[in-house]
């Protein structure tokens, strides 16, 4: 089934949506009269993440920095390099999949998305920038086109981007938002693990701060991505008859787990206090965890908690709260939502 691309603007239909994909919508978006009202949940949620790099100060980190070992640096610089490429990648994927959406509801969603993950990509630059000399960040940011390990993990997931925008059907669509959660819900994990790391034993704590800001948009993503996925299923049953959709995503996520594991050893390597047994149990509980969100039995066994419980100090395992963080400095639940009418200075 093909998707066509949706007009601005076209009065003779309703505003509210009649599907996600190929559906009738007028083009205005009145959020009192959507078809979804969980998208609505959802648009509050991300609109309470706001946050720009600026906000953290980085000079302590700056001396932190010097005081790492070499292979800490040396993994610093490259897990920084590998993230850029993943939110230099995402927030141009996000943006184009709204030219599929019929829904405005889900367009807005998608287009906040993408504006948060333009801001992560900002804020690696900011962090290396603060604590690395110019020579050294160009190295890092150089890492997609010079480490190979690097370009095959992400490959399998801008492959299904490129196969989506060049196809527009609804199989390729599905497949695309599919390999997102991929990327959203598993391939940042080994990285922010590294540098909640280097925050349990207190150093580079504004890093791991900006980390943990990031990480908890990205679980907001994925509950987005996860939302839509499941609501294309349910609304497009006959494309869904000639698709093996639950193989195919099994067979992607341990395609993706397995390259995820390969990096994670390369990166990793050297590091104290993580261990290399237990990261690649984590991935695996994280694909788990990914697979539970769109209704997929889970694929690898006796992985349904956490194994680097350490981690839950730093992490909102939730994925629908979405708000909340961990203050590390303080160890007690922040919440970094502005104040609105659905809250009051208590509830900060």
């Amino acid at each position: 089934m093909l998707v066509n691309k949706p007009k601005l603007f076209e009065p003779a239909n309703p505003n509210k949506s009649t599907s996600i994909i190929n559906g009738l919508s007028s083009g205005i978006l009145n959020w009192d009269d959507i078809k979804y009202k969980q998208i609505y949940e959802i648009y509050k949620k991300l609109l309470g993440k706001f946050w720009t790099p600026f906000e953290i100060n980085m000079a302590k980190d700056a001396k932190d920095y010097k005081l790492l070992t070499e292979n800490e640096r040396e993994a610093f610089r490259n897990i920084i390099g590998l993230l850029s490429i993943l939110d230099s990648v995402q927030p141009k994927f996000l943006a184009l999949v709204t030219d599929f959406l019929s829904d405005d509801s889900i367009t807005a969603c998608f287009i906040i998305s993408a504006q948060q993950e333009v801001v992560h990509n900002h804020s690696y630059s900011y962090v290396l920038s603060s604590v690395e000399q110019k020579n050294m960040q160009d190295i890092a940011f150089q890492a997609a086109r010079t480490n190979p390990l690097v370009y095959e993990r992400n490959k399998i997931i801008t492959d299904l981007y490129e196969e989506a925008f060049a196809t527009r059907t609804f199989e390729s669509l599905l497949k695309a938002l599919t390999a997102s959660i991929i990327l959203e819900g598993i391939n940042f994990y080994s990285g922010f693990a590294f540098f909640y790391n280097l925050a349990r034993n207190q150093k580079m704590m504004a890093t791991a701060t900006m980390i943990q800001y990031i990480n908890g948009d990205e679980l907001s993503h994925t509950h987005l991505m996860s939302q839509v996925i499941k609501l294309l299923i349910l609304e497009n049953p006959e494309p869904m008859k000639d698709f093996d959709y639950e193989g195919f995503t099994k067979n992607l996520f341990k395609e993706a787990v397995e390259h995820e594991i390969i990096w994670s050893k390369y990166a990793l390597r050297n590091i104290e206090d993580i261990t290399l047994d237990e990261m690649t149990d984590y991935i695996k509980y994280r694909a788990n965890k990914c697979l539970s969100m769109i209704n997929i039995e889970p694929i690898y066994e006796g992985l349904e908690k956490n194994p680097m419980t350490w981690i839950n100090a730093y992490l909102n395992e939730g994925e629908t709260k979405g708000l909340t963080k961990t203050d590390f400095f303080e160890q007690k639940s922040r919440e970094y939502a502005k104040i609105s009418e659905d809250n009051g200075f208590d509830d900060l």
